[in-house]
């Protein structure tokens, strides 16, 4: 097992820029604002010579009563309680607070290593700058500067030192964690409208906090779950607002790292509040969701309580406003009771089994020759676009090209077509799907012929009088009034001799009078 080494502390002392620099990454919003942070954040440990988990926790005030400040209180104290190790950072600009004594006396209860970590100490004396910190009485302090990295290998090395080399299973695990089994779930949705309270739900505890209160999450969560023998990541998410609406500083990074989320996840379960409207935002993130290609759960969430006229008209406003996802199962759950969560779970492991499905080429050709036999794209023009073969290009979303001659000529409402044949052929439920045309190549187009087989056009005579079709008229008119026949005439530039006997091209109506007579 690797060792757990927690970060604790008062608000603003730099936890998370100690765990971006510990976990060489940015999962953890930074900034120069108090309570950022609020739930626990797990991450690789990815400095050092042994493997490790690094916990983020938020500002601990042990003694606080308030709501939000007692929540992040509670996830703190369940941290210390799995920790193998415990970095306690303070301040060394600021000094010690009455606050840093009453969470040292906390720390020296838990029964578990402290290590007393001097923060923001980049440009000071380490001797100077931590000599105030033996008051704690929790060891010898270490100064450090986390923003910079200054003292920061060392610090490591030093708590890792009191536990064991990594073993051969621990080498095993971590080739695990490096594979992609797990599959990512991502819960998105407006601000408050259950995605903490629906994770504790699946989870069984209160992992993160749920406060009836819009912001409560303001980073993404990823969370390792377990369910029915598969691996899950539960990733939440801070509530996605409009744009207008955003104004803080913290809260657009919080939206950047909602959107990195869902870009990066397999599933996306898009969680609507029943008691409210289905507002133009909601659209909006599923419009954003089907754009990345990720596959789609809706969860309508708080749908205990309402009756059964409430009901009917959310679901029309469903069917008139999010018509664009029909690919979607919608789940009625109630996240608070639990009810509703063991079909929502069936419906992620369809969307992701579908949007992961291996399409073969002659099933697909088959099904696109049927789809045209009943059904032949319309004409553009003087063509009709022919399809000729189909085959798979692409997974999460599946990707189907098409190849055939002017395809570009094909009407969207054809695509559908196309998309609704195959996603009912294959059972594409839950994914979005999306039809790539290729359309072959002339290889003709951009060649011209050779300049020796180019017909040339024939200049016109303008020296030679027009005397001899005259003069052919006139003996035609003579010889009919004198009752001959009008026989055909003969020229060397018309019958050109040749082989064998040469033959004459009469006129058949003439010719034919002429024997009468």
């Amino acid at each position: 097992m690797k060792p757990g080494i927690v970060l604790v502390g008062r608000p603003n002392v730099g936890k998370s820029t100690l765990f971006n620099r510990l976990t060489r990454s940015r999962d953890a919003l930074v900034a120069d604002l108090p309570g950022l942070t609020r739930d626990r954040h797990y991450g690789q440990g990815r400095l050092g010579g042994k493997p490790y988990l690094v916990i983020d926790t938020g500002g601990f005030e042990p003694l606080s009563t308030d709501g939000i400040l007692s929540r992040m209180a509670l996830q703190t104290e369940q941290a210390i309680d799995e920790a193998d190790a415990i970095l306690f950072l303070v301040d060394g600009r600021t000094g010690i607070t009455p606050l840093d004594a009453e969470i040292a006396q906390r720390l020296r209860k838990s029964g578990r290593p402290v290590h007393v970590v001097v923060n923001k100490a980049e440009g000071m004396r380490p001797g100077v700058v931590s000599a105030d910190f033996h008051a704690l009485g929790l060891g010898e302090p270490l100064a450090i500067s986390a923003a910079h990295g200054e003292g920061v290998p060392a610090l490591i090395e030093q708590v890792l030192s009191a536990f064991p080399d990594a073993e051969e299973g621990d080498a095993g695990d971590d080739q695990q964690d490096k594979a992609p089994s797990a599959v990512k779930v991502v819960i998105a949705g407006r601000p408050n409208v259950g995605k903490s309270t629906l994770i504790n739900a699946l989870l069984g505890e209160e992992r993160v906090i749920a406060f009836d209160q819009p912001g409560t999450t303001r980073d993404a969560i990823h969370i390792d779950f377990e369910r029915n023998g598969r691996q899950y990541v539960l990733i939440d998410t801070a509530g996605l607002r409009r744009r207008g609406k955003v104004s803080e500083a913290i809260e657009k990074f919080s939206v950047i790292k909602t959107l990195q989320a869902i870009e990066e996840a397999q599933v996306v379960i898009l969680v609507l509040d029943a008691r409210q409207d289905i507002s133009d935002q909601d659209a909006h993130i599923a419009g954003f969701v089907l754009e990345t290609g990720r596959a789609l759960v809706v969860a309508v969430n708080k749908w205990d309580g309402l009756d059964r006229y409430a009901r009917e008209q959310i679901k029309e406003a469903l069917e008139r406003q999010l018509t664009f996802i029909d690919f979607a199962r919608f789940h009625y759950v109630s996240a608070l009771r639990g009810q509703g969560l063991d079909a929502l779970f069936r419906s992620v492991d369809a969307a992701y089994k579908a949007a992961t499905a291996d399409l073969p080429t002659p099933k697909l050709t088959r099904t696109l020759n049927d789809a045209v036999a009943r059904q032949a794209p319309p004409r553009a023009g003087l063509f009709r676009p022919k399809l000729r073969y189909a085959h798979q290009g692409g997974r999460n979303p599946p990707v189907i090209v098409i190849h055939g001659n002017a395809l570009d000529k094909i009407a969207d409402s054809y695509r559908r077509y196309l998309e609704h044949t195959f996603r009912e052929v294959f059972r594409l439920q839950g994914t979005p799907l999306r039809i790539q045309f290729n359309v072959a190549d002339n290889p003709f187009a951009d060649k011209k012929p050779p300049e020796q087989n180019r017909r040339k056009p024939k200049a016109a005579d303008t020296t030679a009088p027009p005397t001899k079709r005259v003069v052919s008229i006139k003996k035609d008119a003579a010889n009919k009034a004198a009752g001959q026949p009008r026989l055909p005439e003969v020229s060397a530039q018309n019958h050109p001799p040749g082989k064998g006997r040469s033959k004459v091209a009469v006129r058949p109506k003439t010719f034919a009078r002429a024997r009468s007579k």
